[in-house]
């Protein structure tokens, strides 16, 4: 059986240089898998048409293609391809304690409540969530117990798919990451939360995309999403593409 980290880094029409700078985030998890005997599984091909399913929601589709490839999977990692791991980092599929690991999500803070407090409204009936346990869902480890939850996840979209799009058209919202929060609450899903340093969010916010790049001294990775005036995601580039060459050249 093998430990995988999955990468979803599917380019569409409506952004077609988007992942571009994603390359130094997946070569930097290609090493990372080198180096702990696990095997980097790279989506770049969507398997229904955006107007059905944008490429954030393939990560629930995750143990269907390991399945249709052939591949027994031990322990899974899903990361946003707009992270790079830091190489002295601790091998991370020995740190879940077989639940289902997160990390609090930090920063972006007026989308994440936008987010909870209309989908608790427009979708959960209400359901009292504890904003406490807000998670990031650009970096999650789990294993092959947590197939169950994720296809109740699937089916969850597929019933509620056309609510789920008005909702985030309507009122710019999160796309999976508040459905996952939700659902780990509404189903008890036995989950660990990790330091802020496995998944190293908002980092501009943080005053931390600077020159000096501090942030390389803190944590094993970093998460370079909600950069302000970003729209062609030529920051993105700038800082990972940075982050990669200080780090691996």
């Amino acid at each position: 059986m093998d430990n995988i980290v999955y990468i979803i880094n599917i380019a569409t029409d409506k952004k077609p240089g988007r992942t571009v700078p994603y390359k130094f985030g997946i070569e930097s998890w290609n090493r990372y898998c080198e180096k702990n005997n696990a095997k980097l599984v790279v989506l770049d091909q969507p398997i229904l048409p955006y107007e059905q399913l944008r490429p954030n929601w393939h990560k629930v589709f995750i143990f269907d293609l390991l399945e249709q490839s052939n591949i027994d999977v031990n322990k899974l990692m899903i990361v946003d391809a707009d992270t790079i791991v830091h190489p002295d980092s601790p091998n991370f599929f020995e740190i879940d304690d077989d639940k289902f690991c997160v990390v609090n999500n930090i920063g972006s803070y007026d989308w994440m409540f936008r987010s909870i407090e209309n989908y608790q409204r427009h979708i959960f009936n209400n359901f009292e969530f504890d904003v406490s346990k807000y998670f990031n869902s650009g970096v999650l480890i789990l294993n092959k117990s947590h197939k169950e939850f994720l296809d109740k996840v699937k089916s969850f979209y597929f019933q509620n798919r056309d609510r789920l799009v008005q909702m985030q058209e309507t009122f710019f919202t999160g796309t999976d990451q508040p459905v996952l929060n939700f659902m780990c609450q509404t189903e008890n899903v036995n989950t660990k939360f990790l330091p802020y340093e496995y998944n190293m969010q908002d980092l501009h916010r943080r005053e931390a995309l600077t020159e000096a790049m501090p942030y390389l001294d803190w944590g094993h990775i970093f998460h370079f999403n909600a950069i302000p005036n970003n729209g062609d995601n030529s920051k993105t580039m700038y800082w990972m593409e940075k982050t990669f060459k200080k780090l691996y050249n």
